[in-house]
């Protein structure tokens, strides 16, 4: 439907109509209007696959690897199929809108949200985001470019106020907006945080340039609950208010219109843009129209992720270890807790319930069945909260059945409602009238005797008791009001007791509901931790006694997860010398490194090789074998630089002062700011190792570029090694005489050839015209500094092959 017609239906439509279309009808549901033939849109998490509309582990969703992952991968034509399955399971699930990409920037290595985003550098960021958004939309779904803008870090984001130079804004941090919207993105999401004082939903950005210069014409929706004025909000280019259906707008907005604060044609304008939309998700007219099978999960789509596993897998060492001959093999020793339970995916609001996870453990054994024999030993504990209770380790202790009991009670105690449950993490348990306690129940059978660790997650009063034995009892407030912690990462308060091996125990979880501190109830535990001594010396044991070993090591969900920064780099537990005990037994030391953003690897240097998987997804087992026995090549580019440790990086800071963040760093972030500083980490941004080599043998720039023209960069490189491989060629440019700041070094393109061994492959880097341009904060516009600039082509921002001159005329 035109714009004409769209104002026609806005025409048959009161005030009080429009205002309501304004605001969710439900957490994930705007509102609709049967008279205009306006039906409800679905929307959903979706960076890492399509959840719905519910916290159910009943209903089970494709998991993808994390967007880390993604933006690893450098590799637009993979990532818009991956946008593409993410359409169809929105499809399979009845949602319209998918809240993905995020476009926010690693800027600071401590970042919590790090596996959510795809990069350091706007360049990498936008053609990864924009790729993504063309997947999803080509298929009658919308994508949503978020969390515009600056909000880069977790710490205090509900509050905290970003401060950023103009030209910082435009060249660093909205630039992968811009480039969403040059892709056709339908919605843009603004963030709770605050930009130069003022909220983003209230933001004069999201005028302008979001609608104004660059023609954003789709939906600003808040990010959930950051709408907290009607007034000011009211009158920004703020379109959509969720969650609902309470809100700030609703019939205070309506107030304030007839009062004459809000103009009506700013009302008329959101509804405009919200009917767009939902013509393009075929949400308006008689007939849904959409372009995607219904169809379940396929095994197409397992191939899929599994493809997407290698392909983003970043090989950082190898001494000549990979990959494995299986041939070769007769014991191969397997050691880490994160081997048998990995991290497929960050912790907050974008988690799905996946079925099927495939572990390291689960993937190498499942490879070398038949041919060699694989030990597994734990190691150490890697010191995480207690996990969960699942169907693997309890029984509904009403039916039976792998899983847990959950109840609803009233304040007499009195049931209201009942079901078999397969989780122990009940986020939004249904709540009947007069619902006044969520309780949880299980019948644990211990495998090991010793000292258990239980756990209870929720604000409020909650009691723990272990057959009839309370361990916890107490009011627990909450100390924050950020949704992600509040509804879907509460913290799990703990307590201890001895149980003996084979003996069931009945486990029940009490929680009372408080106003305003949502309903999530979690009941954990885990088996006594062995004692670190013998489990280090097991695992080196298995080591020496291999002909090859692989470690598994990674971060924990409470280390890497929306609403809370990090801490620090370090692995944390006894990995680290984990590692180093088993590198030290078997020279063939494989370290797998399970983790969604930068971590120390101070034993780099003393393995075989070192692997980097990201959260890998659901095919996390299946993909990782495939690299480790040369089925596929590690595809992998670091999308952001590694520090050896925190102390060399130079950004780190998340922490508000007085309010304020201030990015006094400007455009140095990322290679940038190391380049500046003069600094050499441990990984640079780019770095990754295939199963081949590579020579670059020629390189043809242009003399000349006319100002405003985009110009290739022509590189021939051979493939010197003894197997067909992959290459990204990357272009940086840098300009030593500017008479404006620029950074040392920058990132202008990149693409990517296949060659057999032995042959040369031609790759064509193109360079856009807003590689050389900048913001002119005097002038408030862009511009091209003329003249000439430096380039340099390579295979990362510190491993450079080449260097010559353009000049921009």
């Amino acid at each position: 439907m035109d714009d004409e017609g769209i104002d026609r239906l806005i025409g048959m439509l009161s005030l009080k109509r429009k205002v309501r279309l304004l605001t969710g009808a439900t957490t994930w549901r705007t509102a609709g209007e049967p008279g205009i033939g306006l039906r409800e849109m679905v929307t959903s998490d979706g960076p890492a696959g399509v959840r719905g509309e519910a916290w159910d582990e009943r209903r089970t969703s494709l998991l993808l690897p994390s967007a880390s992952a993604l933006g690893a991968m450098w590799d637009e034509e993979l990532v818009e199929r991956l946008g593409r399955l993410l359409a169809t399971e929105a499809a399979r699930k009845g949602v319209d809108v998918v809240l993905a990409p995020t476009l926010n920037l690693h800027r600071s290595p401590l970042g919590g949200r790090h596996f959510e985003c795809f990069s350091e550098d706007p360049e990498l960021t936008g053609r990864t985001g924009a790729a993504l958004i063309r997947g999803i939309q080509a298929l009658g779904v919308a994508a949503t470019a978020k969390h515009y803008v600056g909000n880069d870090s977790e710490t205090d984001r509900l509050t905290v106020d970003v401060r950023a130079s103009e030209r910082t804004l435009r060249e660093v941090y909205l630039a992968p907006f811009e480039a969403a919207v040059e892709a056709g993105v339908w919605l843009v999401m603004a963030g709770y945080n605050a930009v130069s004082g003022t909220t983003m939903t209230a933001s004069p950005l999201l005028a302008e340039p979001l609608k104004g210069e660059w023609g954003f014409d789709g939906v600003a929706v808040s990010d959930w609950a950051a709408v907290r004025s009607t007034e000011e909000t009211g009158r920004a280019a703020l379109d959509l208010a969720m969650p609902g259906p309470d809100s700030r707008w609703g019939p205070s907005l309506v107030r304030v219109v007839k009062d004459g604060l809000v103009p009506e044609e700013a009302v008329d304008e959101k509804v405009r843009r919200l009917l767009r939309l939902a013509g393009r998700v075929g949400a308006l007219g008689s007939r849904r129209s959409r372009r995607v099978p219904a169809s379940g999960a396929s095994r197409d789509d397992r191939a899929l992720l599994r493809r997407a596993v290698s392909a983003g897998c970043v090989l950082l060492r190898n001494d000549a270890v990979l990959p494995l001959d299986r041939a070769g093999l007769s014991t191969v020793a397997v050691v880490g807790v994160h081997a048998a339970s990995p991290r497929v995916q960050g912790g907050g609001s974008a988690g799905v319930f996946c079925s099927g996870a495939v572990s390291p453990l689960a993937g190498i054994r499942a490879r070398l069945r038949g041919r060699a024999r694989v030990v597994y030993e734990p190691g150490p504990a890697p010191g995480a909260p207690p996990a969960p209770l699942g169907p693997d380790r309890c029984t509904d202790p009403v039916s039976g059945a792998p899983g847990v009991r959950l109840r609803v009670l009233d304040a007499a105690g009195r049931e209201l409602y009942a079901e078999h449950r397969l989780s122990g993490r009940q986020l939004e348990p249904d709540l009947p009238a007069g619902a006044h306690t969520v309780e949880i129940s299980a019948v644990l059978r211990p495998r090991r005797a010793g000292e258990w660790t239980f756990g209870v997650g929720g604000f409020g009063r909650m009691t723990l008791t272990v057959d009839d034995r309370t361990l916890l009892d107490g009011e627990f407030p909450a100390d924050t009001d950020d949704p992600a912690v509040v509804h879907v990462t509460p913290p799990v308060h703990t307590a201890r007791t001895v149980l003996t091996a084979a003996r069931p125990v009945r486990v029940v979880v009490r929680r009372e509901l408080v106003p305003g501190r949502g309903r999530a109830t979690v009941v954990a535990a885990a088996p006594p931790e062995p004692d670190p001594v013998t489990a280090l010396k097991d695992a080196e044991r298995a080591a020496r006694d291999a002909d090859v070993a692989i470690v598994v090591v990674g971060t924990t969900e409470h280390g890497e997860t929306e609403g809370h920064d990090r801490a620090g780099l370090s692995l944390g537990g006894h990995q680290d010398e984990l590692v180093r005990a088993v590198a030290a037994a078997n020279p063939r030391t494989v370290v797998v490194v399970n983790s969604g953003g930068p971590v120390e690897l101070p034993w780099h240097r003393e393995a075989g090789a070192v692997l980097l998987t990201w959260f890998p997804g659901q095919e996390a087992g299946a993909g990782l074998a495939d690299v480790l026995f040369g089925l596929a090549e590690p595809g992998g580019r670091l999308p952001t630089t590694w520090a050896a440790s925190l102390a060399d990086a130079p950004v780190t800071d998340t922490r508000p002062v007085d309010g304020r963040l201030d990015y006094t760093e400007g455009l140095h972030i990322g290679h940038r700011a190391w380049l500046r500083a003069g600094r050499e980490p441990a990984y640079w941004f780019g770095h990754g190792l295939g199963y081949t080599t590579w020579e670059y043998a020629a390189v043809e720039v242009p003399a000349r570029v006319p100002a405003g023209e985009p110009f290739t960069v022509r590189v021939t490189v051979r493939n010197t090694g003894a197997r067909a491989g992959r290459e990204v060629v990357q272009v940086y440019l840098s300009r030593p005489d500017s008479a404006v700041e620029r950074p040392e070094r920058w990132f202008a393109g990149y693409a990517t050839v296949r060659g057999e061994a032995g042959r040369t492959a031609s790759a064509e880097v193109v360079v856009g015209p807003r590689a050389v341009r900048h913001w002119s904060e005097a002038d408030r516009g862009w511009a091209t500094e003329p003249g000439p600039y430096r380039i340099a082509v390579g295979r990362s921002a510190g491993d450079t092959r080449w260097e010559g001159t353009v000049s921009i005329t």
